[in-house]
């Protein structure tokens, strides 16, 4: 609407941005509002309830005051009680009012509450003593208002009477000096508002008395002069074609100076003088003395200061502790918001972050999920590293019980077979083809080596060689025994005069059963590993605070088919064994076949479930339970009983005995 419009007085939103600073600086979001009865105050009022509220503080009330010579008793009742009863315990002042519209009933109350005026109340601590109680410890803000004016610009003074024409000096002349002005119904009016008698004056007035008779100029009014004079000077020094509203604009839009005291005097985007806002904090010591300390200078043209109070200097509270003024405590780091019934959100509830997730401010709204790597400590309030699980050599005492039975089972079984090859021409060791038992005693051993493949920190390499190796290695061994199987009934069948079976009597065909049943697990293996190979992976989500450092199988297929095919391989044997095991013989192996394949099967059978059933290392705990189960099974049903004739009853390893 006025183009050529320049603000020469602060905007009230740089006295509200301040005040929102100073609420936040020190934690204050829940805040009454004191209005004056006019239409300033509660404009006011509204506009900074609104821009609080888009910065999280809450305004309990908005109470309008009159002015004590319009009093309303009952209302006055009403405004104490919704005071005293309040719990915000800051309290905003908005409006043009003076202390005069705080009654003596309120002190009371107000020296419960730590007061915010605004700069209108620029004199407040001139007050009378009453008032200065009501407000001590309390904070106000002050545009710079006073600007030191050169007494001697007349030297020899003036005659006011020469200038009595304008109706501000007139009002000097009358207040300031109690003279008597051309104007009688203003004689009147002065003398009766501050009951004084006006008198004749002569008119010659010193520039230095004047000057020190009243409030010195406001800065405002200052710059706006010699902001004009400065355009008009510039604006001489060239000269110009166009109209001279439109080149005074100009330069007044362009001006820039310095005034005397060092500050920058120019117009920002807004077409503002940016100006000092000072914070003050008002101390009541006694009768005869106050006190208004700066506690924060806030410097245009923004207004906010990267630290708005300066801590170095002490304020002043009320029974010298800290105002605290909020609706809901702050909620700790490691707890969040949770809004109620409540129309304002600082009014609120503080509840512990669900699993998973943290705050680490406080007063957060929402929790935050840690990285898939890392989880909330015991507090909540920050992200650490989850716990690395994996069967660890140095923090899991069944890994030394798994490798220490791994180890003197392999150690027993290279006994064995030193003892059976040994006594590798005896009849005990010869029967059911001596090699097949070689190859099974060496299965068995590489077996119980396997178990270290499982142990200790999983990589890529030791994943793809864990379920292969020992898959290959007891299809192996469950071929071996198959093949003695096969061997015991050709053998029983080889036996009847003119048989055909005894052409398949010899070392031919147990190894090329073993080599066949071996190569068929083989194959799977290669397969496997070649179309999609098990690997190191980290799971991060089956156990809360845990990363299991596991290895992924890769193919489900491949996996389940190398336990699947040396299933049947032992269901096979197991089924042959068990049809042999009648055969008339003094040293029928195939019994002994029969009951280690129950074991074998039963263990391996019994291990689905619970594998199935856990996770982490407990199912590698599982897997290896498993083998070491399986292996033993084997190892001591078909070995044990021939060492024990071997070593215990030499007697019994004849061939009139084991024939």
């Amino acid at each position: 609407m006025y183009p050529t419009l320049f603000r020469m007085t602060p905007d009230d939103r740089v006295h509200y941005t301040a005040l929102i600073k100073l609420l936040q600086h020190f934690g204050w979001n829940w805040v009454g509002i004191l209005a004056a009865w006019d239409g300033s105050g509660d404009e006011e009022a509204q506009e900074l309830s609104k821009m609080m509220s888009q910065h999280g503080i809450c305004t309990e009330y908005i109470l309008k005051i009159q002015e004590v010579i319009k009093k309303d008793h009952s209302r006055d009742i009403i405004i104490n009680y919704i005071l005293g009863n309040s719990t915000a315990k800051v309290v905003i002042v908005c409006g043009t009012a003076t202390m005069h519209f705080f009654t003596p009933y309120m002190y009371s109350i107000l020296n419960q509450i730590t007061l915010i005026v605004p700069p209108s109340w620029n004199k407040l601590y001139t007050e009378k003593i009453n008032d200065s109680i009501a407000i001590n410890c309390s904070f106000y803000f002050v545009w710079p208002q006073q600007m030191p004016i050169n007494v001697n610009i007349y030297p020899r003074g003036f005659k006011v009477s020469h200038c009595l024409h304008d109706p501000i000096m007139e009002d000097i002349w009358l207040h300031s000096f109690h003279c008597l002005s051309p104007n009688k119904k203003k004689n009147d009016l002065f003398s009766l508002v501050h009951s004084f008698l006006p008198e004749f004056c002569t008119g010659l007035i010193e520039s230095s008395s004047i000057f020190a008779a009243d409030t010195p100029i406001p800065s405002f009014a200052y710059t706006a002069v010699y902001v004009l004079a400065k355009a008009l000077h510039d604006m001489k020094k060239i000269s110009e074609h166009n109209g001279f509203q439109h080149r005074l604009h100009k330069y007044v839009r362009h001006c820039y100076y310095k005034n005397p005291y060092g500050g920058d005097i120019y117009f920002n985007e807004r077409r503002e003088v940016p100006s000092n806002l000072i914070l003050y904090n008002f101390h009541f010591f006694n009768a005869s003395f106050n006190l208004a300390r700066t506690i924060s200078i806030i410097k245009g043209p923004d207004y906010i200061p990267e630290t708005f109070i300066n801590m170095s200097d002490p304020v002043y509270w009320k029974k010298g502790k800290v105002t605290v003024s909020r609706c809901s405590d702050p909620c700790i780091p490691g707890t969040r918001k949770k809004f109620g019934s409540s129309i304002h959100k600082c009014c609120y509830e503080c509840v512990s972050c669900p699993e998973g997730e943290i705050s680490n401010i406080s007063d957060s709204e929402n929790c935050m999920k840690c990285p898939d790597e890392e989880w909330p400590n015991e507090k909540k309030d920050r992200c650490v590293p989850k716990l690395v699980e994996f069967l660890s050599y140095t923090d899991d005492t069944i890994v030394v019980v798994f490798s220490a039975v791994s180890i003197l089972c392999c150690l027993l079984t290279g006994l064995i077979l030193g003892i059976f090859i040994h006594y590798q021409d005896t009849p005990i060791v010869k029967a059911n083809n001596r090699n097949l038992s070689y190859l099974l005693l060496v299965s068995i051993m590489l077996s119980f080596l396997c178990v270290f493949l499982f142990l200790g920190h999983p990589v890529d390499v030791t994943c793809m060689l864990r379920v292969s190796s020992f898959g290959v290695i007891f299809s192996v061994a469950v071929s071996s025994l198959l093949a003695k199987s096969i061997m015991v009934c050709i053998a029983f069948k080889a036996t009847k005069p003119g048989s055909p079976w005894r052409k398949w009597m010899g070392a031919k065909l147990p190894t090329f059963i073993i080599c066949v049943l071996s190569l068929v697990q083989v194959l799977i293996c290669v397969t496997w590993l070649s179309i999609s190979p098990p690997f190191q992976d980290r799971d991060t989500h089956s156990y809360q605070g845990k990363v299991i450092i596991q290895c992924n199988e890769g193919s489900v297929i491949g996996f389940y088919s190398v336990l699947g095919y040396m299933g049947l391989l032992a269901a096979v044997s197991f089924v042959i064994a068990f049809l042999a095991r009648t055969l008339p013989d003094s040293f029928n192996e195939a019994k002994f076949i029969t009951f280690s394949m129950l074991v074998f099967c039963s263990v391996w059978i019994a291990m689905i479930p619970a594998y199935l059933s856990t996770r982490g290392k407990y199912m590698v705990a599982v897997e290896v339970f498993a083998l070491i189960a399986s292996s033993s099974g084997l190892l001591g049903c078909i070995f044990f009983p021939k060492c024990y004739i071997i070593l215990f009853r030499p007697d019994l390893n004849t061939k009139t005995f084991i024939h």
